[in-house]
């Protein structure tokens, strides 16, 4: 079972010029709905298409063009509430936030504010130290994405592209309980894989699908506390938002940067103003972008081309029965029914391709020497290439062979790994290669008890120390299954260079 006892990450602790200080965060994560269609439109979400050729006439902002709910997006949202163990709020109603950006041409985004799709829902996150937090989830809202501003093509011009314009994104908003800069990223990380197991977002970072902006905020050591017990948000500090990261290790750099600009201020007598800041990579710093003194003031009110959105519980339920095994389940599953370690377990469920690659392997066959196969040698392998399993060259059925001509003692560890490396390159059936190369590993006695009486005689000085110091029989082997290619059976080796040497076994 998976272990939800793990003792609480300390909070991160920053030594200023004159005080210690401790971080607070909150995470609005933006995760783009898989669906194949716009949140209001007909138009296609395809990744990668002609700039401003999947456009619907209410993306672009058209007069008179009316939205029309995708009721995909919505199941999607609730699929994700459900697998946060959320409230879902058979009752929603969309606003319009309104707001000015080149790439959003109706002037306002149709978005959830007041009466959200999900409500309080958890993720349980685990650290790699052995400590883990479970953070809160406050909302799931559904809303529409903005499009892209272009501004690399004329050293004059800008230009926009509206094919992002009305994607659905499913925003989560967490609770300020994230207490560090790896917390943040482990967050974030499980939040991606438990939507890649649903389907319910890729998670593609790098192309915009999956990003986060970040609130972070210092405070005296003891405040966080006070917090806890009053929900009194002035104990946190003035929070500021970065926008819009993309990537785990800068998400990190930026919190860290971000953390040690506002204790400068506070330290020096000033005070901190709410603002939304960009992070920049290069100078490895963040920078304002906007005030937001009127944060609370986005000019929100009721969608009127949207009657608000009712769901049955009958339709949720039905799509909780359909649900996917969930990356925690899975973990805890690996771990009583293969009997892997905790840490190979969270290595193999990180990806669900990866764990399905496993679970074939593993079918019938012994979990941990599967499991270390696909870790170890696989995905080592995988790595110095930048492959990855969806393009990788052995199939669950061509290591599940390895594995197989190992367990049947057919062939040694040694010769196994060089038939890996045979089928990664070249393909084929493992039996085949073996017989055809000639590979098979020799368990006739009589062959090795001659290989090794010829070592022994070859080798009297060295006869004469293992009998002193009987480890040093360990070269005898060594020696042994060098003369015979690497073919002989380990195990018939030891026993028999043992009984030569009259050592006691």
């Amino acid at each position: 079972m998976l272990d939800q006892t793990l003792e609480v990450p300390k909070p991160k602790v920053i030594a200023g010029a004159k005080f210690d200080w401790e971080l607070v965060i909150g995470l609005e994560v933006h995760a783009q709905v898989s669906s194949n269609s716009k949140l209001f439109s007909g138009a296609s979400t395809t990744f990668g298409a002609e700039p401003n050729s999947n456009v619907a006439f209410v993306d672009a902002g058209m007069p008179g063009m009316l939205p029309v709910i995708n009721q995909e997006c919505v199941a999607q949202a609730v699929r994700t509430g459900l697998g946060l163990k959320a409230d879902i709020n058979l009752m929603s109603a969309f606003d319009r936030k309104n707001y000015f950006y080149p790439d959003l041409p109706q002037g306002y985004q149709i978005s959830q504010l007041y009466h959200p799709i999900v409500g309080e829902g958890e993720v349980f996150v685990e650290l790699g130290d052995g400590t883990a937090r479970l953070v809160r989830i406050e909302r799931i809202h559904l809303e529409q994405d903005a499009g892209k501003s272009v501004h690399d093509m004329d050293p004059n011009s800008s230009f926009v592209d509206l094919n992002r314009t009305g994607v659905a994104l499913m925003e989560i908003v967490s609770r300020p309980d994230i207490r560090g800069p790896e917390e943040a990223a482990a967050y974030v990380t499980k939040l991606r894989q438990i939507m890649q197991y649903l389907g319910t977002c890729n998670g593609n970072m790098q192309n915009g699908s999956l990003r986060a902006d970040v609130n972070v905020s210092v405070c005296r050591p003891g405040a966080y506390e006070k917090y806890q017990k009053t929900q009194d948000f002035d104990y946190l500090g003035t929070r500021c938002e970065i926008k819009n990261m993309n990537s785990m290790r800068f998400m990190q750099a930026a919190i860290g940067f971000e953390a040690r600009r506002q204790i400068a201020i506070l330290e020096d007598g000033g005070s901190v103003n709410q603002e939304t800041r960009l992070y920049d990579a290069d100078k490895n710093e963040t920078r304002s972008m906007r005030s937001k003194e009127e944060a609370h003031d986005y000019r929100y009110f009721p969608c009127p081309d949207l009657s608000p959105l009712e769901i049955e519980q009958d339709w949720v339920d039905d799509l909780a029965s359909k649900l996917p095994e969930l990356p925690d389940a899975k973990k805890s599953r690996f771990i009583s029914e293969f009997g892997l370690s905790n840490y190979d377990a969270s290595v193999l469920t990180a990806e669900t391709r990866n764990a399905s690659y496993f679970e074939k392997v593993a079918r019938s066959r012994d979990g941990k020497v599967a499991a270390n196969w696909v870790i170890n040698e696989l995905f080592g392998r995988m790595k110095r290439d930048g492959a990855t399993i969806e393009n990788c060259p052995v199939s669950p059925d061509q290591l599940g062979g390895i594995i197989d001509l190992i367990t049947r003692n057919e062939i040694s560890g040694k010769i196994a790994k060089d038939l890996f490396e045979i089928v990664y390159a070249e393909g084929g059936v493992p039996a085949e290669i073996v017989e055809s190369r000639g590979m098979k590993q020799v368990t006739d006695t009589s062959a090795i008890e001659a290989a090794v009486v010829q070592i022994i005689t070859d080798n009297p000085a060295q006869v004469e120390k293992a009998t002193l110091n009987p480890k040093l029989a360990g070269w005898f082997v060594g020696q042994v299954i060098k003369s015979m290619g690497g073919k002989a059976n380990p195990q018939a080796v030891n026993k028999i260079v043992t009984e030569k040497l009259g050592l006691k076994d």
